[in-house]
């Protein structure tokens, strides 16, 4: 079993994994059970089959995101909020490397978040056919099943930026990477028409740094920045099935001025917007 652990692949957290679904099958299994429904008669009032629900029950499906609420109409408001925190506690905890959870909970809290990519688009701005031709790429190739879950997981996650709507996120994408055109060229129309659409939020800024730039202080590769809410810096950086979290401030103010130098080195925000609409035509 595989696990979101950012913008590309991922570890190996199977046990942990299949031990939260099978929780959360569990969960809905006793609540059905304490509304007096069999899987036959609750499946088609939250308008699933009973093979479905049943597979969910035993721990062999990952729960759709609209379950909570469409079992809340039969099992009411208390059953909707149990199921809720067994669905959170899945998506953002179960799904993600061990390694990436730690900074995973300082993305969801942060006041300010910084990242640059010179591998792929960053993780929390990836449309969903993006992520899906990330993880059909993988290797060792990962079933159907392993990619609805992680897909789900790196759309869970997505949902900070418009639920924290006073966090300032900032992003320096390099051009190179939608020059790859990995998926195709429709798949990269679809990327770059998603990155228009997140750059209009008041939150979100993004930058592209383009392919020939003499002064470019990058070299050392992505890194990810958070503000804490009691201010204090942490840096994060990834590897081949590897991470560093960066706390020391020495070292997180090394990537505080490489990341500011890095900002002034790319295309502005309206001259990012500009790029991707010729970037786009010209597909």
């Amino acid at each position: 079993m595989t696990v979101d652990h950012g913008g590309g692949t991922a570890n190996n957290t199977e046990a942990e994994l299949s031990d939260s679904l099978k929780t959360f099958g569990a969960v809905l299994k006793a609540l059905r059970e304490e509304a007096g429904l069999t899987q036959e008669e609750f499946a088609p009032r939250v308008r699933y089959s009973a093979a479905y629900v049943a597979k969910i029950e035993q721990g062999k499906r990952f729960p759709p995101g609209d379950l909570p609420a469409r079992a809340g109409e039969v099992l009411g408001p208390v059953g909707a909020k149990v199921l809720a925190a067994a669905a959170k506690s899945l998506t953002r905890k179960a799904l993600l490397a061990s390694w990436f959870r730690q900074w995973a909970g300082i993305e969801e809290e942060a006041i300010t978040l910084y990242a640059y990519e010179c591998r792929a688009v960053p993780g929390l701005l990836q449309p969903e056919a993006y992520i899906r031709a990330i993880f059909d790429r993988r290797l060792p190739p990962a079933s159907e099943e392993q990619i609805e879950r992680e897909v789900a997981s790196r759309l869970d996650r997505q949902q900070i930026i418009s639920t924290n709507q006073h966090t300032a996120f900032g992003f320096v994408i390099e051009q190179s990477v939608l020059e790859r055109h990995m998926g195709g060229r429709g798949l990269t129309k679809q990327v770059i028409s998603h990155l228009l659409e997140m750059s209009t939020r008041r939150n979100v800024e993004i930058q592209l740094m383009p392919t020939v730039q003499e002064d470019h202080c990058g070299i050392d590769g992505q890194m990810y920045l958070a503000e804490t809410p009691a201010h204090q810096w942490i840096g994060y950086t990834e590897g081949q099935r590897s991470s560093n979290l960066i706390s020391a401030p020495k070292d997180v103010s090394v990537l505080l001025q490489r990341y500011g130098k890095l900002r002034s080195q790319a295309l502005d925000c309206r001259a990012t917007v500009k790029l991707l609409e010729q970037m786009r035509g010209a597909l």
